[in-house]
């Protein structure tokens, strides 16, 4: 089944999207006046997604041609250069699942002749080398785009430092999604102790993702206190620009299903689905080759349908979380209600992966609203086995690392 056609063609030849010739690493650096935070951005992570690149060519030239009172450092780069330069989500690989821990033991000496193990070794080579010498606070924002068509969002991992940062994005922002993932690179540099951030501009080639893509720009320079919303027009504009665009969807959701799909299944989204549509319970959403209809189990609304050939993401589907259960996950992770939590029947204390604080669970016995209750102390659910998982508690959930390391 083929995409859904954006109301607007993303022209690469126009000025909101201008042609590169030559997709380099390192899009631009931009120095402020005065040392503070670094900001990292990428773009392009997925090759069938530059638009994120063509945002912070727009920002780069507008603070060049500026120059407004800024503390700190701005840095863009390009993820997967390979796969931008032919226009594919990925070559071998998908490249946003690379950066698992296993993985990242043995990336130095892997030799499997994959396009993105050498695109994740020059990208890691220079993160590193941007990150090295600064003081920080880091800020690490994620540029993504989807094949469906639906509003700008935000999503994160759940710690109270990436929560205050998304406070400065007026959008939806979802919570969980990381959970359902395994080796992002928000979530790997989010464990090295950055404060990170991914965001969803829009469809692939509509012109307002690029348009989104930039307001997000301004907006993390904003929320990482390098520039100052009253002394910079950029950041009131894209504030206006992405309250605007919420069309009064709900603030705060939480992931609670993803769809996992293989090449042999077959699957095919059924059309008309965009990010955020609400769906009934029992809906039928999408076919496959084994399953026939797949149904919506609830209330709930889409996130990230898949119309585009690669990905083993379906589909997932979010809940909205009202604000008070926030305030009460806040007040209980400052008190560290988590040093009790092993005491709920079938709750016992084990050693996670790399040294990490975590849980294991048996479903039989402890029953009741167990992911709400570890999501509201800070863990994030790792493995399920049967009528057993695992969860850990997030790094660095408070405050940062004395160093980081990466």
């Amino acid at each position: 089944m083929g995409e859904p056609p954006p109301a607007t063609s993303l022209n690469p030849a126009s000025s909101t999207a201008p042609a590169l010739q030559h997709y380099s690493r390192v899009l631009g650096r931009y120095e402020g006046q005065q040392p503070g935070p670094l900001v990292l951005c990428v773009g392009g992570i997925h090759g069938n997604e530059p638009a994120g690149i063509h945002a912070l060519q727009q920002v780069f030239e507008i603070l060049q041609s500026t120059q407004p009172k800024m503390r700190g450092t701005l840095v863009g780069l390009s993820g997967n250069i390979r796969a931008l330069e032919v226009g594919t989500r990925f070559i071998d690989h998908d490249l946003n699942r690379a950066w698992k821990p296993s993985r990242m033991e043995t990336l130095e000496s892997l030799n499997d002749g994959c396009a993105e193990t050498l695109e994740q070794r020059e990208l890691l080579a220079t993160i590193r080398t941007m990150v090295r010498g600064q003081r920080g606070p880091f800020y690490f924002l994620d540029l993504h785009t989807s094949s469906a068509e639906g509003e700008p969002f935000a999503c994160i991992g759940d710690t109270i430092r990436n929560r205050k940062f998304a406070q400065s994005f007026p959008v939806p922002v979802i919570l969980g999604l990381e959970e359902q993932l395994e080796g992002a690179l928000l979530e790997h540099l989010n464990n090295a102790g950055m404060i990170t951030m991914g965001f969803e501009a829009g469809q692939h080639r509509a012109t307002s993702s690029v348009s989104n893509h930039a307001a997000a720009i301004w907006r993390a320079l904003v929320g990482a206190r390098c520039l100052r919303e009253s002394e910079c027009p950029q950041a009131r504009d894209a504030a206006k620009l992405l309250e605007t665009s919420r069309n009064g969807l709900p603030r705060w959701l939480g992931v609670r299903y993803r769809h996992a799909i293989t090449e042999a299944d077959g699957f095919q989204m059924r059309p008309g689905y965009r990010n955020f549509r609400p769906l009934q319970p029992h809906e039928i959403v999408a076919d496959d080759q084994i399953a026939g209809g797949i149904r919506a189990n609830y209330k709930s609304r889409m996130i990230l349908p898949l119309y585009q050939g690669k990905g083993d993401d379906g589909f997932f589907l979010a809940l909205e979380i009202h604000p008070a259960w926030l305030a009460t996950s806040r007040w209980m992770r400052r008190l560290r209600f988590d040093r009790a939590i092993h005491l709920l029947p079938g709750v016992r204390r084990i050693r996670g992966g790399h040294g990490q604080e975590a849980l294991h669970v048996d479903r039989r016995i402890a029953r009741w609203f167990l992911v709400e209750i570890f999501h509201l102390l800070g863990f994030r659910k790792r493995r399920i086995h049967g009528d057993h998982f695992l969860v850990e508690r997030r790094k660095f959930d408070l405050k940062g690392p004395p160093h980081l390391e990466l």
